[in-house]
């Protein structure tokens, strides 16, 4: 083999292993990304690995709820492959770390960089969802900076700033006449005193410029001495040249960044959402991918800017469980080794102190940082409290001091030896979990209860959470995956999973003691069956039907003809509510009876009672494929005896004689 066939496949094999290196750093660093850093470290491998044959920026686009650790995966990156001193971030909505009042370009910004031209580095163009180039209306949005951005994503080359050069030969001839006036005033003055003469000619942005749109070497302060005379010479040897006048950025590794809401379909908005478990969320938003993403950026920019970001588009599931109970294991961790090495104890945080900061600091719509806060508020002062009590008490260095939570949730209970003592702990979300009033809890576990019955009994799946103990609204909630695609039978099913609260209430405590908290069930039902008939033609009916002023548009407007269905539609299907809970009434007061004791029923617990499966919840309930194969085969089937009572009629079969078998 060559030499230098040799040196290249030594510095493949070297570089490939410290990318593999790379990745599983960050995976110890960065909780629950391990997919999104997999398809991060193979979208740069032939940047990182074999340079010479990128030609083209490498485009890598990562979207995600807030706090699933885009940027600090896109720091961290850059660090250990050894970019950081080539390395530009840009907040795009218009403020960057480290740029100025004039740094409104990215050409600006990448001038004052540690990148050269024709050179390797990283850009990162964070929170890009606020650069957006359309409104909510679909209409052209003024952009004031960072105009050159579609540029650096097209192809890596900046053209130069002619609006700047233009103005720069007007300023130069206004300098050149102010110069000759100067010269001219020297030589008539009677006193014989020479005019003072100004050592710079040019302000700093001026030079900046000129040494950025001509490529210069020189330093700025050099730059803004020169006489008008030395800037024009400059100028006109740079046209003279055969020196491309566009800089050359095309071997960058740009990051795109941001959050795009839309594409998560409102769960981004559920800020205030502690009480669906991590785990939904994340098993709802892995399910997104590039055309998603796609779908959600034609909302904010033109097509042909949606096509510069190209088609490498990681999208960040939100954070699962387990990623956010490693997360409070290591930083428990961290606080008691702290606290520690401070006090000379051995403090051990048990793991009830654990579940309760994840029952009161993930808000799984915002990622790590309420997480991080809640911590802090618990363990910062606490610990540093239950260390000095401890000594106080006459503990020695190496001495234990277990920490756990109180039964109230609401203190944390230290101990050392025989010794207790309690300390006030702030969890809020705790308290108000807590439905203790009897009738309430009742009343809740009936309405829930129903609802999870008719889910399972109706779509053969267990709901993904009951509860009753919850904190962001008054009531208390099922949840489960969407569908894919809606059936007639599945649409007829989800409104009368819908009626099942109202259903269980009347079932449980009669017509009159029903409640008003229905009423959000009643509007969905409701616009589910009004869909049913207006808009997916279930009912016989197959024009679209809507409200509409406008004389041009595409459906029938007559409401009122359908407004008798809708009514039939939930009558009826109320009534199959009622019958197949009374059907059940075991089983309702069992899930019942169990939320009024502890506030939740697990998957596991549903699926056992309903005698039902956990698995893979499906995207689709209707099994299409096994009856387009049933209708595929019977369909040859006909096919061919038709084609062989056709040959058996024919004038050729007639004389053609018998071929026996």
């Amino acid at each position: 083999m060559e030499p230098q066939q040799e040196q290249l496949k030594d510095r493949i094999a070297r570089r490939s292993a410290h990318l593999r290196q790379v990745a599983c750093e960050l995976k110890q660093e960065l909780y629950g990304i391990d997919a999104a850093i997999d398809r991060v470290i193979e979208s740069v491998r032939a940047w990182y690995v074999l340079p010479e044959i990128v030609q083209r920026p490498v485009i890598v686009c990562l979207w995600g709820l807030t706090g699933t650790g885009k940027t600090q995966l896109v720091r961290q990156l850059t660090r250990k492959l050894g970019f950081y001193d080539r390395f530009v971030e840009v907040q795009m909505d218009g403020f960057s770390h480290g740029s100025g009042y004039w740094s409104n370009s990215i050409s600006s910004m990448l001038a004052d960089s540690g990148i050269r031209e024709g050179e390797r580095g990283v850009v990162l163009l964070d929170e890009f969802q606020r650069f957006r180039t359309l409104d909510e209306k679909g209409t052209d949005q003024p952009v004031r900076r960072y105009q050159d951005v579609w540029a650096l994503l097209s192809d890596g080359r900046l053209p130069p700033p002619l609006s700047f050069l233009q103005d720069l030969e007007a300023a130069l001839a206004s300098a050149e006449y102010d110069e000759d006036e100067r010269q001219a005033d020297a030589a008539e003055s009677k006193d014989g005193e020479k005019p003072r003469v100004r050592r710079y000619r040019l302000s700093p942005w001026e030079a900046r410029e000129l040494k950025q749109s001509l490529k210069l070497a020189e330093s700025l302060t050099d730059i803004m001495a020169w006489t008008p005379s030395q800037v024009r010479e400059r100028m006109e040897a740079f046209r003279a040249s055969a020196e491309r006048w566009d800089t050359d950025y095309s071997r960058l590794l740009i990051f795109v960044a941001g959050n795009l809401d839309e594409m998560y379909q409102g769960v981004a908005k559920r800020v205030e959402d502690c009480d669906t478990d991590a785990e939904i969320f994340h098993r709802y938003t892995r399910r997104l991918s590039v055309i998603d993403a796609k779908k959600a950026l034609a909302l904010r920019f033109k097509p042909e800017q949606v096509a510069r970001l190209g088609n490498t588009h990681i999208v960040y599931a939100s954070l699962d469980r387990a990623a956010y109970e490693r997360l409070i294991a290591q930083q428990c961790q961290r606080y008691a080794l702290e606290t520690g090495q401070a006090s000379g104890l051995v403090i051990e945080v048990d793991a009830g102190v654990q579940h309760q900061l994840y029952a009161n600091g993930v808000f799984p719509a915002q990622g790590t940082r309420p997480l991080f806060s809640t911590i802090q508020s618990l363990l910062g002062g606490a610990l540093a409290g239950i260390a000095l009590w401890a000594l106080e008490q006459g503990a020695e260095p190496g001495d234990a001091v277990q920490v756990s939570m109180s039964e109230d949730a609401q203190h944390l209970c230290a101990r050392w030896r025989t010794q207790r003592q309690l300390f006030p702990a702030s969890l809020e979300l705790s308290r108000l979990k807590q439905r203790t009033h009897p009738d309430f809890r009742a009343l809740l576990a009936a309405h829930e209860a129903g609802h999870a019955l008719l889910y399972g009994l109706l779509l053969g799946h267990v709901p993904l959470e009951v509860k009753i103990n919850v904190a962001s609204f008054d009531g208390g909630y099922n949840s489960y995956l969407p569908l894919r695609t809606e059936s007639r039978r599945t649409v007829l099913d989800t409104i009368c999973v819908s009626l099942g609260g109202r259903a269980a209430e009347t079932l449980v405590f009669g017509p009159d003691a029903c409640t008003t908290g229905a009423r959000q069930d009643l509007r969905s039902a409701t616009r589910e069956a009004a869909e049913f008939v207006r808009v997916h033609g279930f009912a016989g009916r197959l024009a679209h039907t809507d409200v509409g002023v406008d004389p041009d548009c595409d459906f029938a407007t007559d409401v009122d003809a359908t407004n008798a269905a809708v009514e039939r539609i939930l009558a009826s299907q109320m009534t199959r509510a009622q019958q197949l809970l009374r059907a059940n009434a075991g089983l309702l007061a069992r899930i019942a009876q169990a939320l009024v004791r502890d506030g939740e029923v697990s998957r596991a617990e549903l699926a056992q009672w309903m005698g039902l499966a956990t698995g893979e919840d499906p995207l689709v309930t209707e099994p299409y494929a096994a009856r387009l194969q049933r209708f595929t085969q019977l369909q040859l089937r006909t096919d061919g005896e038709q084609a062989s009572e056709d040959n058996l009629g024919s004038p050729e079969a007639e004389t053609q004689p018998a071929v026996m078998a």
